[in-house]
């Protein structure tokens, strides 16, 4: 049978049309699903933006912010977040702030029309926090990518202005720094009260490496300062610092060196991710190290767990991959006990003694905690000459604990009850 016969002879079968038929819608529904589908991506990739925002990136807290204050007043699918805030007088107050759930919502912001979509991984977790990983996901129309630093920005400016005039303490969780408690209102610097020229001595010398951070850059020394605090227990040392970090506007961020657990290589990235604008505290550096020769009962107590060695502190300083623009300070109640080499100048650029109290320093501490009394300049200075002529070494911790157990005492009743200052 010729071609064109049985192309007919199948033409004019109904059910061979029919099939037919089908199969041209199936392949031409096919092709343009294919096709919607390509379009679409090619759409997204030319004509459409996207910014991704893990939550192990310092800026997914702030954006998760902005999100909440733009976003959050409109949708009605909600997580919550409770913080709390330490007032003035030390008092805890608990605030619940609505956050947009997982899923998907939609702002607007200058104009323009954005897909915030919130999720959250269940079979991962983050181990540092030992919580679900999540991201937040930005997408909008357009190709200008600053509308998307413009966010980071705001959502940093806003992060900020909630931590103004306060101060944050960082403590070392994995290799990460992360905040400590609430944050605190700035201690008035004048409020620890030192030996004379001591504070303002130490602070000129922070402002000014601060102030000139070209200075060093010109001349190819580090950009960095290292302090060495040391004296008696309870002179002052660690209050000085937390109330210096207020008066700079820093944070403060502790490392316990004895900490076990802690190695030579996470001491050193520690030291280098420290958070902008922060001091870097270092107590009691003498209870980490005993010298390069250190006692059998002491390797023994860390036998089988990594630790940090002298070496390792001192690469960290400033070796060749120790950070720069960085304020470090460290504490000790024994100098003598410390190595030379941890101590000597580019490590330790400035040694202050914090001592016993002195006569001007009693009659100072005295004048801040009874400023309301009829003649308390008279009194303090008679109450301070009292103290001293006893010859008894006297902690800043330790007049500051007879003030308040005694603060209902009158001025005579502080002088003849004087020894009471080494008895409570």
């Amino acid at each position: 049978m010729p071609m064109t016969d049985l192309l007919s002879t199948l033409g004019d079968n109904p059910y061979f049309s029919a099939g037919f038929g089908l199969f041209g819608l199936g392949l031409g529904a096919a092709v343009l699903r294919k096709g919607a589908s390509a379009g679409l991506v090619l759409f997204r990739r030319n004509f459409m933006m996207t910014l991704e925002v893990p939550c192990r990136d310092k800026s997914y807290q702030w954006v998760l912010l902005w999100v909440t204050q733009k976003a959050a007043r409109r949708t009605q699918h909600l997580s919550v977040e409770t913080t709390f805030e330490q007032m003035d007088t030390g008092r805890v107050n608990t605030t619940y702030h609505f956050l947009p759930s997982i899923g998907v919502h939609l702002i607007e912001y200058h104009g323009k029309y954005i897909q915030v979509t919130r999720t959250r991984e269940q079979q991962s977790l983050d181990l540092h926090a030992g919580v679900p990983w999540e991201n937040v996901v930005l997408t909008t129309f357009g190709t200008n990518k600053s509308i998307f630093t413009n966010i980071l920005e705001e959502a940093r400016q806003m992060a900020l202005k909630t931590l103004e005039g306060r101060t944050i303490v960082y403590t070392a969780l994995g290799s990460e720094w992360r905040p400590f408690g609430h944050p605190q209102k700035p201690r008035p610097l004048k409020s620890v009260v030192l030996d004379d020229g001591i504070s303002e001595r130490i602070l000129k010398d922070v402002q000014k490496f601060i102030a000139k951070p070209y200075w060093y850059i010109e001349r190819g020394i580090p950009y960095r300062r290292g302090y060495l605090l040391h004296g008696p227990p309870g002179c002052g040392k660690t209050s000085f610092i937390k109330a210096l970090a207020g008066e700079l506007q820093y944070g403060v961020c502790l490392l316990n060196l004895s900490e076990r657990g802690l190695t030579d290589d996470r001491l050193n990235y520690l030291m280098s991710a420290a958070p902008q604008n922060t001091i870097i505290l270092l107590e009691d550096v003498d209870a980490a190290f005993g010298g390069r020769h250190e006692s059998k009962q002491v390797a023994t107590a860390y036998d089988g767990l990594s630790r940090v060695t002298l070496s390792g502190l001192l690469n960290a300083l400033d070796g060749a991959a120790s950070s720069e623009a960085r304020i470090l300070f460290m504490t000790t109640n024994y100098i003598e006990r410390l190595d030379a080499a941890l101590i000597r100048p580019g490590r330790v650029d400035s040694k202050e003694y914090f001592g016993h109290c002195s006569q001007s320093q009693i009659e100072r501490m005295y004048n801040r905690f009874f400023l309301e009394n009829n003649d308390s300049e008279k009194y303090a200075k008679e109450f301070a000459e009292t103290v001293f002529k006893t010859g008894k070494p006297a902690s800043a911790a330790q007049i500051q604990g007879y003030f308040m157990l005694f603060e209902d005492f009158s001025p005579s009743e502080l002088i003849k009850n004087h020894n009471l200052i080494w008895e409570t």
